[in-house]
């Protein structure tokens, strides 16, 4: 449906360390398990699975987890000729602790980390005019010289005729202050024409309760032609044109955390995206993308990490046969 590119999709941000909760110890301490992790290339490891030629860009450590994390992406065949391995920098870590009903809370270890220290004249440039779509979160804008190197790569790939893909996945400790935040958000909002965005996030930013609301505000200010509503334990929704579809969840009796599941549906709503053309997204087809990236947003759920855990088309579709046939 697209142009011919080398890559699909092209993903900018970090890639980190996830350490999350798993078990304690004989001696009664919390027990962490180190997840490969960072949203753009959770949503890349989804659009894998999906048979798509993915790259990412975005910088680590050379050290245990930089090196390990690069051999992570090249297992699942995500193309790291962008990546920057700087031997100044550590690798970026985080800490993941699950509460009783699967929601999480981090706590970051980057003052700096490697990934907010990617630089302009690092970027690939030649590999940014090569990609169908061009994604991209904010964690990759909260430094200035990360966010210059941002916008340089959003420029790029917006001039060679890049689809812009955004998801802002907010999070707070990040920030120096939540104003920067809502600046980068709109400048992300102004750039992008697909944007994944959470429940929470579009109450914070546009302020208003009922989501519809909000997403009317993000519509009438920024034209953005797919907005994609994830509503976590409620389904999701998509607005397209003057289209409202909305998709009940596949929800799991075993679902342990929600790490990743937003990257899993975005990464699937990509692949609909790369499969019909924006412009070619009517009512069925958005249904469709939906029921799919909630399926498999859904299995996500049963997983430790998401990264090397997504699963497969053939997965995702038996849920989406049996889930009925199962209630």
């Amino acid at each position: 449906m697209m142009s011919e590119k080398k890559y699909d999709v092209l993903a900018l941000g970090e890639l980190l360390i996830d350490f999350t909760e798993n078990g304690v110890s004989s001696q009664g301490n919390t027990i962490f398990e180190a997840n490969p992790g960072g949203a753009p290339c959770n949503v890349l490891a989804m659009l894998n699975k999906l048979g798509h030629k993915t790259a990412f860009m975005g910088k680590v450590g050379v050290d245990i987890f930089g090196n390990k994390l690069k051999s992570v992406l090249d297992e699942v065949g995500i193309d790291t000729s962008a990546m920057v391995m700087d031997p100044d920098v550590r690798t970026t870590l985080a800490f993941v602790q699950t509460f009783a009903d699967g929601d999480r809370d981090f706590s970051f270890y980057r003052n700096p980390g490697a990934d907010m220290m990617l630089k302009e004249d690092e970027l690939n440039e030649e590999m940014l005019t090569q990609c169908k779509i061009f994604h991209f979160g904010t964690l990759s804008m909260t430094h200035d010289e990360v966010r210059k190197a941002t916008k340089k790569a959003i420029a790029i790939a917006k001039e060679s005729g890049a689809v812009i893909s955004f998801d802002p996945n907010l999070r707070p400790p990040l920030w120096s202050s939540l104003d920067l935040a809502k600046e980068q958000v709109d400048y992300g909002l102004r750039q992008c024409d697909v944007l994944k965005i959470s429940d929470n996030e579009i109450q914070w930013f546009t302020g208003k309760e009922d989501f519809d609301e909000g997403i009317k505000v993000l519509q009438d200010t920024y034209h953005i032609p797919l907005i994609l509503l994830s509503m976590g334990k409620t389904g999701s929704r998509a607005y397209c044109r003057d289209l409202r579809v909305e998709k009940a969840p596949y929800l799991q009796k075993n679902t342990i955390e929600t790490t990743g599941a937003g990257d899993t549906f975005g990464g699937s709503s990509l692949h609909f995206v790369l499969k019909y053309g924006l412009e070619n997204l009517d009512e069925e087809k958005l249904l469709e993308m939906l029921s799919f990236a909630n399926a498999a947003a859904s299995l996500i759920t049963t997983r430790k990490g998401a990264l090397k855990v997504m699963p497969e088309v053939e997965e995702v579709k038996e849920l989406m046969t049996n889930y009925l046939t199962n209630q």
